[in-house]
């Protein structure tokens, strides 16, 4: 019996491990590329934009679509209030980095994520709109595994104590241990 035909679509109550790239419509640049396969429990987790979710519906393991998004649909229009370039000495040495995040909080207690944009050797601009804002990707999504999900998994919504198997990067002899151990 071919083990193709033991495959089970993604599906309510399935633990799906994907890969993904987020790929500029218009440049046609990787502008995020996630290598590990990450997981969730499909129906359960919301992880992924629900156009992305709807797509993977479905689909089996080895299964490799494209799901055009529109940004401004999922995260809004741009707001250029939330670009703030400001002196370089006014803001502390640790946060000079380009694509350092920058938790900020307003006087109501809100928070809100801002990441820098821009640095130069007299001011750095910080940007609080998704980076996605304003642009039309697509997502190119890899199935890696779909299978029934545990009742711890359930509970969580994902895979619990997975560990990446980076053996081909310090080598098969080494021990790797986690760093919350």
């Amino acid at each position: 019996m071919n083990d193709m035909s033991m495959e089970e679509p993604v599906q309510d109550g399935k633990l799906v491990e994907l890969m993904y790239k987020v790929i500029d419509a218009k440049t046609k640049l990787v502008l995020t590329e996630v290598e590990y396969p990450i997981g969730y429990v499909h129906g359960i987790s919301e992880i992924l934009a629900p156009q992305v979710t709807a797509e993977i519906e479905g689909k089996l393991p080895g299964d490799v679509i494209d799901v055009p998004i529109d940004c401004n649909k999922l995260f809004g229009p741009r707001d250029e209030s939330l670009v703030v370039t400001d002196h370089i000495d006014n803001v502390p040495e640790e946060y000079r980095e380009l694509g350092t995040s920058i938790l900020m909080e307003n006087e109501q207690g809100g928070t809100k994520t801002f990441i820098v944009t821009r640095v130069d050797e007299n001011s750095i601009t910080i940007d609080g709109n998704n980076p996605l804002c304003g642009r039309e990707v697509v997502f190119k999504l890899n199935i890696v595994t779909v299978r029934d999900a545990t009742e711890e998994e359930l509970e969580t919504g994902g895979p619990v104590n997975a560990t990446p198997d980076i053996s081909e990067i310090v080598g098969s002899d080494q021990v790797v241990k986690p760093i919350s151990e």
